[in-house]
C-alpha cells in the first residue's frame, strides 16, 4: 500500500512539473512572423517554429533556457518556470551591411545547386534498383470541440422564430468522435521504372465497403525529387528542379544535428509573392551528401496546406529512405463553397448571396488529416511486381480484415474517438449522407439517375432536331446492384414531328476480371447523323444540352445487329471489337452511284477495331474493374473499319481508317493548352452518309444573331451544316484557356483562345447524287476567343472564318456562340 501511495505522488509531482511554453516569433520592425526559427533548449531539445512562427514546447525541468534564433536576427534568451504564451520580437543584428546579404544569398544559391546536382544519386527512385514497403495510412476528417461556439441561436425573421441548434449539436458530437476516419494498408513496390500500390486492407467509416475513388485519390507526392510536386491532385514547381531553381528564394537558417546528423535548414519561397501557386516551406539538408533528410511543404490558398515528409538515415546505402508523410488540410480563403475528397470534407465560402461576409461557423474549422508510416522494408532484393501496368490495385477481400490484422498494420495509436467514429453510425458519411453522394456522383456525372439495381439514363429524357422535333424516351442501363457480371441496357424514344417509336435493346456478360472484358450483344433501330465521325471506343459523353442536333436535319434510318468484345487487355490501353449488320434508309434526298445503277436502301456488315491508347496515364484496378485516376497526355486513338461485300447482302466493299491524337498541358500559374488531331480516310465504295461531314455547328441564316448557339466542343463554329463532306480529311484544333480572373465575388471568367484548321477530299464525287456540297481541298480555318464561366457555368465566344473558303459577306464569316460549363462538384 505504501509503494502504490509513493508511486501515486510520484506521477502527481512530475505531471505538475511540466510547463508548456507556446508562442509566436515576429520580427520586432514590421511585426510579421518569423518562418521556420529554431528554439534550443538547455537540455539539449531543438524545436523549429511553423511557417506562422508559432512553437511549442513541453519542459519538466524549471529554469531551463530557451535560446531563440533566427538568421541575421539577435537571438533572445530566456527562462521557462511556468506554463505561458509568448510573443517573441527578435531585432536585425547591427553589424550587418548590404555584402554580407550578398554572401549569403551566393551561399544559399551555391548550396541548393549542390543539392539539386546530387538529387539523383539522393532520390531511391534513381539509385535503388528496387525495393518494397509496407504502408499504413489513416485519414481523419474532424474539428477540436474547443473551437466551436456550441450556443443555440435564435433567428429571428418576420415570419416565424426559429431555433438554429446545429453548432451545438455539432460540438456534442465532434467531442465524442470524428466526422470520418478511414484506415488503409498497402504493399508499395518499385522496380523496372515502375511503381505500384496494392491495396490490402481498407475500411471507412459509416461505409460497407470503401469507395474506390477516395483510396485512388492523390493526397501528395511521394517523392520529393520529382520535377513536379503534387498536393491534393494540383501539380506545383518542385524547389528541388530545374524550374525550382529559377522560381524560388532560397535562404540557410541554421545548422542542426539531425538523427546525429549535421543538417542544414533551408527555407523556400517562391519569388513571385502575387504567384498562389508557389510552394513555401523547410528544407532539412544533409550536409555530407547533400540528401534531403525531411521537408515541409505549404500552400496558403483558398485552402491551406501543410504536407511533411520524414526521412531515415540508412547507413549502408548513405541514404535517407521516406519514413513517413503526412498532411493536413484547413479552410483557407475562399470565396465560394469547396468541396473534397469526394464530398467527405466542405469548406462554406466566405460570401452569402449578396456578396456580404458571412459570420463564421462550425464548419470553418473542420480539417483533415492524414498520415503514412512506412514499415517492413526491403531494398535490392530483385523484387518482381505483378501486374505492373496498373499504378494502384484493389484486392477484393480489402474490406474483410479482421480485428487482428488491423491491430498487427496500425503504426499510430487508434483513439477512443477514432473507435467511437467506426461504432456509431452518426459519421459524416451519414451525417452528411456522403456514401449516397458518391454513388449518385458516380452515375450524375456520366449522365446517369440511379434508381436501385437499374441506372436511367439522362440522354434518353428529352432532345430535339430539325427531323424529329422533340424527341421523348426512357432509358438505362442495370449497374453493380443487378450483377457485377451481367448487363442489360435499352431505351425507348418518340419524336413528335416523324411520330416514329425508335428503341434499343441489349445484354452483355463479364468474362475477364483483370482485363475488364465484356461480350456483348445488341439490336437498334433509330436514326444517325449524317457524315459524323463516331470511334466506338468513345465513353459516352453528356451534356446537359448538346447544341449540335438541334440543328441537324439530315439523318439516315438503321437496323442494326451489333456483336462486340470491350476489353483492357493491352496494359494501358482500352478496345472494342465488333460486328455490325445495318439495314439503312436515306431520311433526305440521296442516292449512291454505283457505276450501273442507283441504290437507295442498302444493307451494309462491317467489322471493326477501336482502341485507345493512354500510355502515360495511370490505372487503377479495383473489383468493379479499372478506372483511370492520373490523365496524362497524349492519348492515342486508332479504329479500322473493313466491310464484307455480299455478306447477308451487304452492298458495299471498302475500308475506312480513323485516328486522333489529343494532347493537354496544364501549366503551374493555371493555363491550359489543348491540342487535338483528328483524320479519316475511306477507302472504296463508301456512302456519304458514312463519310466525313468535318462537324459543323452553325446554321445556314443571312442574320448574324439567327445564327446565335451554344458552341460544341471540337466542332467548327463557322462551318453551316452539310456545306462541306469528305472521303478523307485532317484537322487540327488548338485551346489556350488563360487563369480564371476574379472580377466580382460570383464573376470569374477564363479567356480561351481558340484556333481550328482543316483539309479534305472527295475521291469519287459522282457516286453521289442528290445533296449539294463542297470540298474543303484548300483548307478551312476559323479562330476565336471565348469567356467562359461568366456566371453560372455561362459563357460567350466569338469566332470568324477566314482563308480560301471565307464568305463573301463579312457578317457571314462571323459566329457568336453561348458557352456552357458546368462543374458537377463530384
Amino acid at each position: 500500500m505504501k509503494h502504490i501511495v509513493f508511486l501515486f505522488l510520484f506521477f502527481s509531482i512530475v505531471v505538475q512539473a511540466q510547463f508548456r511554453v507556446s508562442g509566436i516569433i515576429k520580427d520586432d520592425v514590421n511585426k510579421k512572423p518569423l518562418p521556420f526559427a529554431t528554439i534550443h533548449s538547455s537540455s539539449g531539445r531543438i524545436t523549429i517554429a511553423d511557417i506562422n512562427g508559432k512553437f511549442e514546447l513541453i519542459t519538466s525541468t524549471p529554469g531551463e533556457k530557451m535560446v531563440i534564433s533566427y538568421l541575421n536576427r539577435k537571438s533572445k534568451e530566456l527562462i521557462i518556470d511556468k506554463t505561458i504564451h509568448l510573443t517573441v520580437f527578435l531585432s536585425e543584428k547591427s553589424d550587418l551591411n548590404a555584402n554580407d546579404l550578398k554572401l549569403q544569398k551566393e551561399e544559399s544559391k551555391l548550396f541548393i545547386d549542390i543539392v539539386y546536382t546530387k538529387s539523383n544519386k539522393n532520390n531511391p527512385k534513381k539509385t535503388l534498383s528496387d525495393f518494397q514497403f509496407k504502408g499504413y495510412n489513416k485519414i481523419v476528417v474532424t474539428a477540436h470541440a474547443d473551437s466551436i461556439k456550441g450556443k443555440i441561436d435564435t433567428i429571428i425573421n418576420h415570419r416565424r422564430t426559429k431555433i438554429d441548434s446545429t453548432d451545438f449539436k455539432l460540438k456534442r458530437l465532434i467531442s465524442k468522435q470524428h466526422f470520418f476516419v478511414t484506415e488503409k494498408v498497402s504493399l508499395f513496390q518499385y522496380s523496372n521504372l515502375k511503381f505500384k500500390e496494392t491495396v490490402l486492407g481498407s475500411q471507412m467509416s459509416g461505409f460497407k465497403s470503401p469507395i474506390y475513388e477516395i483510396i485512388g485519390f492523390n493526397l501528395q507526392s511521394y517523392s520529393v525529387y520529382e520535377p513536379r510536386y503534387e498536393l491534393l491532385e494540383t501539380k506545383y514547381v518542385n524547389p528541388i528542379s530545374t524550374s525550382g531553381l529559377r522560381d524560388y528564394n532560397f535562404e540557410l537558417l541554421d545548422t542542426i544535428s539531425y538523427y546525429n546528423r549535421k543538417t542544414a535548414l533551408v527555407h523556400f519561397k517562391n519569388k513571385k509573392e502575387i504567384n498562389r501557386k508557389g510552394l513555401e516551406g523547410l528544407l532539412y539538408i544533409d550536409i555530407e551528401n547533400f540528401a534531403i533528410a525531411k521537408a515541409v511543404m505549404r500552400v496558403r490558398d483558398i485552402i491551406d496546406l501543410t504536407a511533411v515528409h520524414e526521412f531515415e538515415y540508412l547507413s549502408d546505402e548513405n541514404l535517407w529512405f521516406p519514413s513517413s508523410y503526412e498532411l493536413k488540410i484547413v479552410k483557407g480563403k475562399n470565396d465560394d463553397p469547396i468541396k473534397i475528397l469526394g464530398g467527405t470534407i466542405e469548406f462554406e465560402g466566405e460570401y452569402e448571396e449578396l456578396g456580404k461576409k458571412r459570420d463564421k461557423k462550425a464548419s470553418d474549422f473542420t480539417y483533415l488529416h492524414s498520415k503514412t508510416f512506412f514499415y517492413e522494408r526491403k531494398i535490392n532484393q530483385s523484387i518482381t511486381i505483378n501486374r505492373n501496368s496498373v499504378a494502384i490495385e484493389i484486392n477484393e477481400d480489402v474490406a474483410k480484415k479482421d480485428t487482428a490484422f488491423w491491430i498487427e498494420n496500425r503504426k499510430e495509436y487508434f483513439t477512443k474517438r477514432d473507435r467511437n467514429t467506426f461504432a456509431v453510425k452518426d459519421s459524416l458519411a451519414f451525417f452528411n449522407g456522403i456514401n449516397s453522394k458518391l454513388f449518385f456522383g458516380r452515375k450524375i456525372i456520366n449522365g446517369y439517375v440511379p434508381v436501385k439495381f437499374f441506372d436511367f439514363d439522362l440522354r434518353y429524357l428529352i432532345s430535339y432536331n430539325n427531323y424529329e422535333g422533340f424527341r421523348f424516351g426512357i432509358g438505362g442501363i442495370t449497374n453493380e446492384h443487378f450483377s457485377k457480371n451481367y448487363k442489360i441496357d435499352g431505351y425507348l424514344a418518340y419524336g413528335l414531328k416523324d411520330e416514329e417509336l425508335k428503341y434499343h435493346i441489349g445484354t452483355s456478360t463479364r468474362l475477364g476480371d483483370f482485363s475488364n472484358t465484356w461480350l456483348g450483344i445488341s439490336y437498334t433501330n433509330d436514326v444517325q447523323e449524317i457524315g459524323s465521325t463516331k470511334f466506338n471506343i468513345d465513353k459516352r459523353a453528356f451534356k446537359i444540352y448538346d447544341p449540335r442536333p438541334i440543328n441537324v436535319s439530315t439523318f439516315y434510318h438503321h437496323q442494326t445487329w451489333k456483336a462486340s468484345i470491350e476489353t483492357n487487355f493491352l496494359p494501358k490501353t482500352e478496345s472494342i471489337w465488333q460486328v455490325n449488320h445495318s439495314k439503312i434508309e436515306p431520311l433526305f434526298d440521296y442516292a449512291f452511284f454505283d457505276g450501273q445503277k442507283l441504290i437507295s436502301n442498302f444493307n451494309m456488315t462491317t467489322a471493326s477495331l477501336s482502341i485507345q491508347w493512354n500510355p502515360f496515364s495511370d490505372y487503377m484496378h479495383t473489383p468493379n474493374g479499372k478506372i483511370e485516376i492520373e490523365k496524362r497526355f497524349p492519348k492515342f486513338t486508332f479504329q479500322f473499319t473493313e466491310s464484307f461485300p455480299e455478306v447477308l447482302n451487304s452492298d458495299f466493299e471498302f475500308s475506312k481508317i480513323d485516328c486522333r491524337v489529343e494532347y493537354e498541358k496544364k501549366y503551374v500559374n493555371g493555363q491550359k493548352s489543348s491540342f487535338l488531331f483528328q483524320g479519316g480516310m475511306a477507302l472504296g465504295n463508301v456512302p456519304l452518309t458514312h463519310l466525313y461531314n468535318n462537324s459543323p455547328n452553325n446554321l445556314d441564316k443571312d442574320v448574324l444573331l439567327q445564327r446565335l448557339t451554344v458552341a460544341g466542343k471540337n466542332s467548327f463554329e463557322t462551318m453551316r451544316f452539310n456545306e462541306f463532306f469528305s472521303s478523307r480529311y485532317i484537322m487540327f484544333h488548338f485551346k489556350h484557356g488563360f487563369k480564371r480572373v476574379k472580377l466580382f465575388n460570383k464573376v470569374k471568367p477564363t479567356l480561351v483562345l481558340v484556333s481550328r484548321m482543316a483539309w479534305g477530299e472527295m475521291e469519287k464525287p459522282e457516286q453521289h447524287i442528290g445533296l449539294f456540297y463542297k470540298t474543303i481541298n484548300e483548307g478551312y480555318f476559323e479562330s476565336g476567343i471565348e469567356l467562359n464561366q461568366i456566371f453560372k457555368g455561362l459563357g460567350l465566344a466569338g469566332f470568324y472564318r477566314y482563308g480560301p473558303n471565307q464568305l463573301s459577306q463579312f457578317e457571314d464569316n462571323i459566329a457568336i456562340k453561348i458557352t456552357f460549363n458546368l462543374d458537377l462538384g463530384f
